[in-house]
């Protein structure tokens, strides 16, 4: 992502998703997972961050302000993983409205598959974007 122009981040080359999307979409998951795995539901903030995940009336960021959300995110989750015990592991969490159920852990796995997808989604979308704009 190193000197990737701001003015590509909404770039959807053959209708893929965006290069905002993928980096908003990796923080904005880790949240929300986090969220249900401390047993909490989303609140208002969160769930219209959710709603604005790579559109582009929600505001033009910079990609640098992106790369540090992500950042933070994934230090303030790896810091909250210190405080799980191994006993709380198996305890039983709702997801979302529906409160489909799901464990402690399980919350805490998908939250690392669900964002180990996105970057390669997200590395690949950026070769494409500026091998057109290089073209």
């Amino acid at each position: 992502m190193s000197d990737f122009p701001d003015d590509l981040l909404y770039e959807r080359p053959v209708g893929v998703a965006s290069v905002v999307f993928h980096l908003q979409h990796i923080a904005g998951v880790i949240d929300r997972l986090f969220t249900y795995a401390n047993g909490t539901m989303l609140s208002s903030d969160q769930l219209t961050t959710l709603k604005a995940e790579g559109k582009e009336e929600a505001g033009k960021p910079f990609v640098n302000d992106l790369l540090e959300t992500v950042n933070i995110q994934i230090d303030k989750a790896v810091e909250s993983m210190g405080y799980i015990s191994y006993d709380e592991c198996l305890l039983p969490r709702g997801v979302g409205r529906a409160q489909i159920p799901s464990t402690v852990l399980g919350l805490l796995v998908h939250s690392t598959e669900h964002s180990m997808r996105h970057p390669g989604q997200l590395l690949v979308t950026v070769r494409i974007v500026q091998s057109k704009q290089n073209n």
